[in-house]
């Protein structure tokens, strides 16, 4: 027998039925204890599960206010425990990210626009500044936008926000460090040719090159110690 669907909260049935406004403040908690038929020590406490699932912000002043709703944002506290747990581990993580990555990318870059690729273009050439600059930096920022650019324009906020979650873990993982400067210039070079494909159209080309470096960093990221996390 399939268990049933556990129903929402009072209050984020109250909030998913809120209407996205610009003015999307909430009553003061006494009120809405009444609205909603709660105590306001239970309702203290959904606020918090609330709050901690980003789909509320709580300031002095201001008061509380509903947000937009963000898969990243919510996913990221239980993703950010169960690998700070070693419930799951990072890899398991990183390879689903490279199954979404390759399983959505002849879709992707068939979307992007010149204006798009341009802006590929200029990230491989800041993230090469970077590397030949003394001392050497590492561009992460770089990185980060060049893969999740070529999705964007798919418009899926599932896709988006795993693959924003996994340039989080990816972060407070301690992955950004790297001992060895040729395997840094190593990738970019794969960016590099990624984006000649794109130019070119050849997306089966480029999808080939993603898959290659994407199984790169895998053996890099498998002989890296999972780090605690503070």
């Amino acid at each position: 027998m399939i268990p049933a669907v556990k129903p929402l909260s009072a209050l984020m049935g109250y909030l998913a039925a809120l209407p996205e406004t610009s003015d999307s403040r909430l009553p003061a908690l006494s009120v809405l204890s009444k609205e909603l038929g709660i105590s306001v020590a239970t309702l203290r406490e959904q606020l918090e599960t609330a709050r901690i699932l980003g789909v509320v912000e709580v300031k002095p002043k201001t008061g509380i206010r509903k947000l937009p709703y963000d898969f990243n944002r919510a996913m990221k506290p239980g993703l950010t425990y169960a690998l700070a747990s070693g419930s799951i581990s990072f890899h398991e993580f990183a390879d689903l990210r490279k199954h979404l990555e390759a399983a959505y990318f002849l879709e992707a870059v068939q979307l992007l626009t010149t204006v798009d690729i341009d802006f590929l273009e200029r990230l491989i050439s800041s993230a090469k500044t970077k590397l030949t600059s003394f001392p050497g930096q590492v561009p992460a920022e770089e990185h980060r936008e060049f893969h999740t650019l070529i999705y964007r324009k798919l418009e899926n906020p599932y896709l988006d926000g795993m693959l924003e979650a996994f340039w989080d873990v990816y972060h407070l993982s301690g992955f950004e460090i790297y001992p060895d400067l040729a395997y840094v210039e190593r990738v970019w070079q794969y960016h590099s040719r990624i984006v000649e494909e794109i130019k070119a159209r050849r997306y089966s080309q480029g999808l080939t090159l993603l898959i290659e470096h994407m199984e790169m960093v895998a053996q890099r990221e498998k002989t890296i110690p999972r780090l605690s996390f503070e």
